[in-house]
């Protein structure tokens, strides 16, 4: 009898161990199962890549209207300057100021804008001696007349972090794309037909513009280095002859630029 209740003692535990251990195992995931758990910890706070997206599209338009409320949609600029070089152009020119030109600008956003304008300016040379392409007789005074049209690239620094002086003015880095018309009149040789032709170069720099009347006028200031393949630039016309003193080997030289602008704005 004791024997009895020993082995029903051990039939219950047995039962109550296996009991659990089956019923965990027929609960066990299927694969269907284990899919849907994956989709739930994916779907946890919904969609990243959506909430990314529509944070970006909140911000933008948090952006566009700003702009549109506060910003310029485009700008028309008159300009006065000079123009100067360096090397042997800038050794044989005299410079006749003012440089003067016209441009345009529209703005994409408070930092972009694009530009299309041109400028004129006028200089001169002067051979009173002989030269390898004048020779017996000296040139004499030879009229330069320099016409560049231009697109350029603004982008306008971010300065709303910084003091107020500095916001007001309005720094900017640009960069240009430049055609230059560049003719030659021989004064003193009136048989001779002028030197006519053209180079393409780039103009980088930085500018200010100081706020007359906010988004409607500005008085601005721009300083740019030009880099121009002039048709004349390895021109051996007014190279000194052999004894002479007078002349340059060629006409090379880089241009700078100091224009200041009275624009327009809405």
């Amino acid at each position: 009898m004791k024997k009895m209740n020993s082995l029903s003692i051990l039939w219950l535990t047995l039962l109550l161990v296996i009991a659990p251990v089956s019923k965990s195992y027929s609960q066990a995931p299927t694969p269907g199962d284990l899919n849907a758990i994956e989709d739930d910890d994916l779907n946890i706070g919904g969609d990243i890549f959506s909430d990314f997206n529509e944070s970006l599209d909140e911000a933008q338009v948090v952006e566009d209207e700003r702009f549109y409320r506060y910003g310029r949609f485009f700008s028309f600029s008159l300009m006065f300057g000079l123009t100067t070089f360096d090397g042997n152009r800038g050794s044989a020119y005299e410079n006749d100021p003012p440089t003067y030109g016209l441009g345009i600008n529209w703005f994409t956003d408070f930092q972009t804008a694009f530009g299309l304008g041109f400028e004129y300016s006028k200089h001169h040379m002067f051979f009173g001696e002989a030269t390898e392409g004048f020779n017996p007789n000296a040139v004499g005074f030879v009229d330069v007349n320099m016409l560049r049209v231009y697109f350029s690239y603004r982008y306008y620094i971010d300065t709303s972090n910084l003091g107020t002086a500095i916001t007001y003015s309005n720094p900017y880095f640009t960069g240009r794309m430049e055609y230059w018309y560049v003719t030659n009149k021989f004064v003193d040789q009136s048989e001779l037909g002028n030197d006519t032709g053209g180079g393409f170069g780039f103009g980088v720099g930085f500018g200010l513009e100081f706020p007359i009347k906010l988004k409607e006028s500005y008085l601005g200031v721009e300083f740019l280095f030009h880099s121009v393949n002039f048709h004349d630039k390895f021109t051996q016309t007014y190279a000194p002859i052999e004894g002479g003193t007078t002349g340059f080997e060629d006409l090379t030289g880089n241009v700078y630029t100091t224009i200041l602008s009275y624009v327009i704005s809405w």
